[in-house]
């Protein structure tokens, strides 16, 4: 049975599942147990957005899914977005992983792009209080958080070229006023996660 190593963080509102291996497959629920069966639900979805790679584990139910780490959540993930950084994350990746993970992000830039190109033009169904940003909005959304997740590494412009510099040491673990940048592995994450998670919000708004 193919297994999948995951780790979850609970807030007191919502908890996320997120698979250690396969950064944007992340999905919340209102507890640990519904965490895990929308991470199960979204497997196919992931792969297809991510088709480039081909060994996507599909574990059979959650039984497959291995717990490596339980974090305790705070405001961050209780508004709606994973705010806590796994143990596995601190390590520094290979070179190979570090490209595998990178490349896995622009799957998921590319996934975004191919959605909103589809979605142009086109009305985004509203929420059931009449609210939900317009395609123009989600996008400038999009691009001015990957922005601060640059600047969570410690760069400027380029999200790939400060995560390269991040595992080269180039950039210090530091800020300048003390606060702690995000590893690699995290940012990349992080920034798969919140990519994915509104080309999904513009997919399913099309078809509300």
């Amino acid at each position: 049975m193919p297994e999948l190593d995951v780790y979850l963080e609970a807030g007191q509102k919502k908890t996320f599942a997120a698979a250690l291996d396969w950064p944007g497959w992340c999905r919340a629920g209102r507890d640990e147990e519904s965490a895990l069966a929308a991470l199960l639900d979204y497997r196919d979805r992931y792969a297809s957005a991510v088709a480039a790679e081909a060994s996507v584990p599909a574990p059979a139910d959650v039984a497959a899914l291995r717990i490596g780490e339980r974090l305790k959540g705070g405001a961050t993930t209780d508004f709606g977005a994973p705010g806590m950084v796994p143990a596995a994350d601190r390590e520094r990746p290979s070179e190979v992983e570090l490209g595998r993970l990178l490349g896995l992000l622009q799957a998921c830039w590319s996934a975004f792009d191919g959605i909103t190109a589809r979605a142009k033009g086109r009305t985004l169904s509203k929420g059931p209080r009449g609210g939900g940003r317009d395609l123009a909005s989600i996008r400038r959304h999009v691009q001015e958080a990957h922005g601060g997740y640059t600047r969570q590494l410690g760069g400027k412009d380029d999200f790939v070229e400060a995560a390269r510099a991040r595992w080269r040491g180039e950039l210090p673990d530091k800020g300048p006023r003390g606060g702690e940048r995000w590893p690699p592995r995290y940012a990349i994450r992080r920034a798969a996660w919140h990519i994915l998670d509104h080309a999904w919000e513009i997919e399913d708004r099309l078809a509300g």
